[in-house]
């Protein structure tokens, strides 16, 4: 049995009431969609009701804001809002048993209501944000403890109809009293009736008037036990602080407080119950207090408490099992439970947020496999089976090949639904009956921006897109039963945001009859809603009615004139808009909306439809909320009103006429209304308070008495279900049987709905357009521009048969026959005969770019040409080559793995015996770029050309841009080159920064240069006890340099704004000084700026030969400084005059240097020549010639060579590609780091 929720706001500016529905949910997989409909099955709801109202005058001190149209209600926050993760519209409302602490919002009424306010609803989300969503889970029973953002129209689903109810006794300013038209009509012109009273009783909660929240259950089912939690919550703490459990035995008249059995002082915050036993309760307490369940298996009676070690989400019960529980906590660990919560085991970490689910019996091989999604790293995850007891590695299971987008999994029905991103467009991947995942087939220019999953009943996929051109609307398109193909059934579908930022579309699901929609279409910027018997085949505008109120003519013509509905379900259940119908009523509607040219959110009525649509009937002319009683035999009206009330309406006749009743002596301030559980439905709870002070007011009304008898099958009559008079819908004739409008009895719990249906024969209404064809002006279904109707057969073999299709498919559930079936339907063909035609090749991900060392997996396909027969030769451009027999046989993908980085030319191509067809891909392999330095002189000669070198690592990564910024410049200069000469004509520090481009990674360095006219430098060494301290890190160089520096200044007492000291990377440790002219003696004096420098350049070396400079690096450690005998400066000769002697010597140096630097180059290794002429120029830049050139002997052209056999050992040391280097390398690309 299921309860019945209406909600009604009050504005009282002190005091707000909240009222949460703790209902079912249907599972919503992306926080942005929601259908307003989804026909649920067989879905449980929980019979829970969340009241909360702020109780701003006493001393908690909770806080108010100012939400939505100005209402103000209580700021949940903190532990509280931590725990209400749904609400109306959030994405963690989800399929399958999900209770999670979730909670609409109804402000408290009280004395001083600000009439023109409204209530604000819906519980904060912090889960937000995936692609595919899902509103709609048939089959299966589904809920959570919150509302559902999924409003299906269903039995279950109790309380749609919310409205607000104008005060009985309201007197506007002025004294006078407002009669309504309804009012008029109600009461007649005859002298004052007798009042009829209802049979109720009331229950005050004693001692609970300071509790601002409570949570009702009723357990139905033939129970009459209702729990009741109550709660206050103190803002300014954060946390609950009192709590308060009762529990009622005789349907609430009467209820018994059970705080010492659950304990004292224990502090409860959240009730659930098992869906598929009643009878077992489960209490979840405060856990800022401590963190435990408490049991109940007899109804909340007794409990047992049992300690947790995590901090409870959310639940997911079984469909099926009744002690079967996942449960989601605050660190991403998914729990599980086969004992009701008395023991919990880990199943997996990092599990994404309400991305688990239960399998599904008959689709899944095993009734323990949890379906879950599992974070790898931002903007990638993993879909992963797991089994409920045993989830290890061994027993994972990965339906889907390869990452996945965050928060994308949706398991729904028997469709599996997934998201991948290439190349910053979404693909969107389906699974049936948990087969292999293929691409969704949207029409090929549809480029939607976004999508989302409404439905998946009928064995049929029902997604609203946004395509590229819309904004505020949406597409809907309806698939054939593999979930691939999508056809349009409406465009431009109204949306609207809802309250945590979720897409609301406008689509609502008749309860009761198979294939009716209702659905709110925007057109030259007018919404209209418009009506479908068929799932979407055909839709057509609502007619409106033909009199209003008082009897007058409605003068309304379509197409220009017509009845609009409001169909959006807010996050707000105070608004006006909503619609309801029941499984057990079929073809009463009622709903609120407006008469004319669009849809309006004022003058809004109520109306209702007694034939599933065809003709409406006004029957307020404001709003209201509507409850169906005695499974819709009656209905139940109630006025939104800011002020008490203590009547309701009754109609017996499908809302012809209206009976007014009193439900309580003392005029109550309504909060809410709970039904009673089940189909019947003929108790009602009525939750309010007398004033903002009292306390919780429970009113029990037993509708039982005002029938008199039950019903017999005299008090029914069939009812031809028909579409403007045409009674074949959906390929049958359908007839109900239903009470009589004049009957007043009670129909009870055995009553079922009744239905015989015929077989009609089919018509072209039977058929929507296939795949690729597009519904033409004259109704005929045509090829689009962009589609070949061949590719269809194109996995046909030679000898064997496919369907071809006719352009038209058969609406999904559609049970015609005979008729135009022969002709519409698929015709079955022989395979053609034919050379491969349209080969494609692509890797598995979509992208044109490999890492190298990894599977590349490549997929090739044919669109036309027997696949059976065709070989298929795939060339991966790297010298290997592999061979197939037919297209079949690489269905999975060939993978191949890249041993080197580079562009590759990747050809297949396909052959038969009538010709060949072939396809070219050029694949990057890269290697991922971990770091760059700018190798760069530190000093340079003005005007004089210096290299900028950007040594990478690894040394290859693929295709690398370089952006150069070399000083004050404002445009870059760009190569594909890691190399550029360039010249700074002015004396000062410039900056030069280098940016590499590899793949999707960016990297820089950026350099200081200082230029000079004129400079000497040296190399410097030191004794080997430096090595062993030496940890080759650039801190370690800096400081080291500066206590050089200081060394020499106090050896040699050059000034210290001369001297530049840098220590270079790499063992053995050596560093170089620079000596810079002292610009207030010798400026604008060269020659005496050079013989200064050639002096203090003297000072310092022969400072240097005497072992005069040393330093202590620690205690007991000397390092003594030496002149080392090959300078690294740059090959510049600064002196004004050469003699023809120096000029020679100079010469024939470099042409030894040279010629040894040749010949060594060519005996060194091949794979080594980038690498070793990256750094080779970088040493080529900082050479410079001594003071005096005639200084080049033999010995130093040996030593150079030394140096070079040095320089090859430790290159070829280093690792290339994307190894890592091994921990005893000690080789450092660093630039070094100088001090000044």
């Amino acid at each position: 049995m299921e309860s019945e929720v209406i909600f009604r706001p009050k504005w009282h500016s002190a005091f707000r009431l909240f009222i949460f529905m703790m209902f079912c949910s249907f599972r919503v997989a992306k926080a942005e969609i929601t259908c307003r409909s989804c026909q649920p099955g067989n879905k449980w709801r929980s019979q829970e009701l969340l009241l909360k109202f702020d109780t701003s005058e006493y001393p908690t001190g909770l806080k108010r804001e100012v939400y939505g149209d100005g209402a103000v209600r209580s700021a949940a926050a903190g532990a509280e809002s931590r725990r209400l993760r749904c609400a109306a519209g959030s994405a963690e409302c989800a399929p399958d048993i999900r209770v999670e602490s979730a909670e609409q919002k109804l402000q408290r009424s009280a004395e001083k209501q600000d009439a023109g306010g409204s209530g604000g609803g819906g519980g904060e989300s912090k889960f937000a944000k995936t692609k595919v969503s899902n509103v709609q889970t048939s089959g299966e029973q589904k809920t959570r403890a919150g509302t559902t953002r999924c409003r299906r129209s269903s039995d279950e689903d109790h309380g749609d109809v919310q409205s607000r109810e104008p005060g009985e006794d309201a007197r506007p300013a002025g004294g006078r009293r407002r009669v309504t038209r309804s009012d008029s009509r109600w009461r007649g012109a005859g002298p004052r009736q007798e009042e009829q009273k209802l049979n109720s009783s009331t229950f005050a909660l004693t001692g609970d008037s300071s509790h601002n929240q409570a949570m009702v259950h009723w357990s139905g089912h033939n129970s009459s036990v209702i729990l009741m939690l109550t709660k206050l919550f103190d803002f300014n703490l954060n946390s609950v602080t009192e709590s308060s459990l009762w529990r009622s035995t005789d349907y609430g008249a009467t209820y018994q407080k059970l705080n010492d059995k659950v304990g004292s002082k224990t502090i409860l915050s959240y009730l659930y119950v098992s869906p598929n036993n009643k009878r077992k309760i489960m209490l979840l307490t405060d856990p800022e207090v401590e963190s435990s369940l408490l049991i109940s298996s007899d109804e909340g009676a007794t409990y047992q408490k049992y300690r947790l070690s995590f901090y409870i989400l959310s639940l997911l019960f079984h469909p099926e099992q009744e002690d079967w529980i996942l449960a989601y906590s605050h660190d991403q660990k998914l729990y599980s439970s086969v004992e009701f919560g008395r023991r919990w085991q880990v199943v997996h970490e990092r599990v994404a947020p309400n991305r688990f689910y239960w399998s599904k019996m008959g689709l899944d091989k095993e009734p323990g496999l949890i379906h879950l999604e599992a974070s790898v790293s931002e903007g990638q995850a993993l879909y992963v089976t797991c089994k409920l007891q045993n989830c290890t590695d061994a027993n994972k299971g990965k339906p889907f090949p390869g990452y996945i987008d965050p928060n994308s999994l949706v398991v729904q029905d028997e469709y599996v639904f997934v998201q991948v991103s290439t190349a910053g467009r979404p693909i969107y991947y389906v699974s049936a009956k948990r087969d292999v995942f293929t691409p969704m087939k949207l029409p090929k220019y549809t480029l939607p921006k976004d999508l989302h999953v409404i439905s998946t009943d009928e064995n049929r996929v029902v997604a609203a897109v946004q395509e590229w051109n819309q904004n505020e609307t949406y597409n809907l398109y309806v698939s054939d039963t593999s979930g691939v193909y999508y056809t349009l059934a409406l465009e431009n579908v109204v949306s609207s945001m809802g309250h945590e930022g979720n897409v609301m579309v406008d689509l609502y699901e008749v309860a009761g009859i198979k294939g009716m929609f209702l659905a709110n279409k925007k057109t030259d910027n007018q919404v209209k809603t418009h009506i479908t018997y068929n799932r979407g085949r055909d839709w057509s505008l609502l007619q409106a009615p033909s009199k209003d109120l008082k009897g007058n003519s409605i003068h309304c013509v379509l197409p220009y004139c017509s009845l609009h509905l409001h169909l959006h379900v807010s996050a707000n259940p105070y608004t006006s808009g909503n619609i309801a119908s029941r499984d057990t009523a079929p073809g009463i509607i009622v709903a609120s909306g407006s008469i004319g040219s669009e849809l309006t959110s004022s003058n809004v009525s109520v109306f209702v439809a007694s034939d599933a649509g065809n003709t409406w009937r006004q029957i307020f002319n404001e709003e209201y909320a509507l409850l169906y009683l005695d499974q819709g035999g009656a209905l139940v009206a109630i006025r939104h009103t800011p002020l008490p009330i203590r009547h309701l309406w009754l109609s017996f006749d499908e809302g012809r006429q209206w009976n007014k009743y009193s439900f309580t002596n003392t005029p109550l301030f309504v909060d809410g209304v709970l039904g009673e559980p089940g189909e019947e439905t003929l108790i009602m709870t009525i939750f309010g308070h007398v004033s903002h002070r009292s306390e919780w007011q429970l009113v029990k009304i037993d509708f039982r008495s005002i029938f008199n008898r039950r019903c017999t099958e005299a008090d029914y009559q069939t009812w031809h279900l028909h579409n403007q008079g045409e009674p074949c819908l959906m390929g049958v004739k359908r007839i109900y049987r239903k009470l009589k409008p004049t009957s007043r009895c009670v129909m009870g719990k055995t009553y079922s709905v009744s239905m015989t249906s015929g077989p009609c024969d089919c018509t072209e209404a039977d058929f929507e357009c296939d795949y690729g064809y597009e519904r033409r002006t004259n109704g005929k279904c045509t090829p689009a521009f962009w589609f070949h109707p061949s590719t269809m057969s194109r996995s046909c073999t030679t000898g064997m048969t496919f369907l071809n299709s006719t352009g038209y498919r058969k609406v999904v559930s559609n049970n015609c026959t005979a008729g135009v079936s022969v002709q519409y339907k698929a015709k079955r063909e022989q395979c053609p005969i034919q050379a491969p035609k349209g080969l494609h090749l692509v890797t598995k991900e979509g992208t044109l770019t490999a890492t190298l060392g990894t599977n590349i997996t490549f997929l090739v396909f044919l669109e036309e040409g027997d696949g059976a027969r065709t070989s298929i030769t795939l060339d991966f451009g790297d010298g290997h080559a592999l061979t197939y027999s037919n297209v079949s046989s690489i269905e999975d993908g060939i993978k191949h793995i890249y041993k080197a980085v580079g562009i590759y030319r990747v050809t297949a191509t396909g052959e038969n015996s009538l010709g060949s067809e072939s396809a070219t891909l050029y694949l990057h392999v890269t290697c991922q770029l971990e770091y760059i330095h700018l190798s760069a002189p530190f000093v340079a000669v003005r005007n004089k050309e210096v290299n900028l070198t950007a040594v990478l690592w690894p040394s290859q990564v693929g295709t690398v841009t370089y952006i150069w910024w070399i000083g004050n410049s404002t445009e870059p200069v760009i190569t594909l080159e890691g190399s550029v000469a360039c010249t700074f004509p002015r004396e000062g520090v410039s900056t030069v920064t280098v940016q590499v481009s590899a793949g999707n990674t960016i990297l820089q360095d950026r350099k200081h240069i200082a230029v000079h006219e004129y400079f000497r430098s040296h190399l410097l060494a030191f004794s080997s006890n430096l090595d062993d301290h030496n940890p080759d890190v650039a801190e370690w160089r800096l400081d080291v340099s500066r206590v050089i520096k200081n060394a020499l200044i106090q050896a040699t007492g050059v000034g210290e704004d001369q001297l530049l000291v840098t220590l270079l990377p790499g063992l053995p440790t050596a560093a170089e000084f620079f000596l810079l002219p002292d610009k207030l003696l010798t400026e604008g004096k060269a020659e005496k700026s050079s013989a200064r420098l050639d002096q203090l350049s003297e000072v310092l070396l022969s400072a240097l030969n005497q072992n005069l400079v040393q330093f202590t690096l620690r205690p007991g450690v000397q390092v003594t400084v030496y002149a080392a005998h090959l300078s690294a400066a740059p090959l510049v000769d600064t002196s004004e005059n050469h003699s023809g002697s120096a000029m020679l010597m100079l010469l024939s140096v470099a042409v030894v240097g040279l010629a040894v630097f040749v010949i060594y180059k060519f005996k060194r290794k091949i794979p080594g020549l980038n690498v070793y002429a990256q750094m080779q120029n970088e040493k080529e830049q900082e050479m410079m010639s001594p003071a005096d050139p005639t200084e080049g002997t033999a010995s130093s052209q040996r030593e150079l060579v030394h140096s070079l056999e040095d320089l090859d050992s430790e290159l070829n040391s280093r690792p290339r590609g994307c190894m890592k280097p091994h921990v005893h390398v000690k080789f450092s690309t660093e630039l070094p780091t100088y001090v000044v």
